[in-house]
């Protein structure tokens, strides 16, 4: 595979490593919204002047969000290894990867969440708790459904992170196109397969960043 590659040699390669890609991503998308949209809420409502007050759990619940937020990705990635093999089995392959990333987004989803509620008019919180409605009523209500835009803005900013994240999962082994840049590209010094990955990473964070930016608009429009 050194040197230049036949384009029938380097097709599969890199529509295999995109589908990989795509796969990472969108499950990780998946299970760090479910992980990090609750957990943000969390954090929001368990202030000492939130809805449901509780600042010790607030306390440790923030502090484990900034441990994770400031460890850098790679040494997630090996740190998580012996986790990773617990709950998967391996540590190889794109759904192992899967792991890893999403303990790694989650933390920054679960801020951005925290943040976007943060920007929703308190007056409509006092209006469906002076009719009656309970914490859970706020929260579906309100909260959410007025964080709205903020938050698919959030959910484009994530994925982009998370594509960055899919493809350092090369480095220990995880599928996709960071797998293919760094075997194919990197150790066996093939700058065709460097400038395709590239070049398909690049295209899918523009194409995710445009679409996300398309859809805030036009809900933020409709509002």
């Amino acid at each position: 595979m050194r040197g230049r590659m036949n384009w029938e040699d380097l097709w599969p390669l890199l529509v295999n490593g995109t589908l990989e890609t795509l796969y990472m991503v969108g499950l990780a998308a998946f299970f760090t919204i479910l992980i990090g949209l609750p957990v943000g809420v969390l954090l929001f409502i368990s202030r000492s002047n939130g809805l449901a007050p509780m600042p010790k759990v607030n306390a440790i619940l923030g502090a484990l969000i900034n441990i994770g937020r400031s460890l850098p990705f790679i040494v997630l990635l090996i740190a998580l290894i012996p986790f990773t093999r617990l709950l998967i089995g391996t540590t190889l392959g794109s759904t192992a990867a899967v792991v890893p990333v999403t303990i790694g987004a989650f933390p920054f989803f679960a801020r951005l969440t925290e943040s976007a509620l943060d920007e929703v008019d308190y007056g409509r919180i006092e209006a469906i708790l002076s009719m009656g409605g309970n914490i859970w009523h706020v929260i579906g209500k309100a909260l959410l459904p007025e964080a709205l835009p903020t938050l698919l803005a959030a959910i484009t900013l994530t994925v982009v992170m998370l594509i960055g994240f899919t493809s350092m999962a090369g480095v220990i082994g995880g599928g996709g196109l960071g797998d293919l840049a760094i075997r194919y590209g990197y150790q066996r010094f093939n700058d065709q397969v460097m400038a395709g990955t590239v070049i398909i990473l690049v295209a899918m964070v523009q194409g995710v960043q445009m679409t996300g930016e398309r859809l805030v608009r036009r809900l933020a429009h409709r509002r």
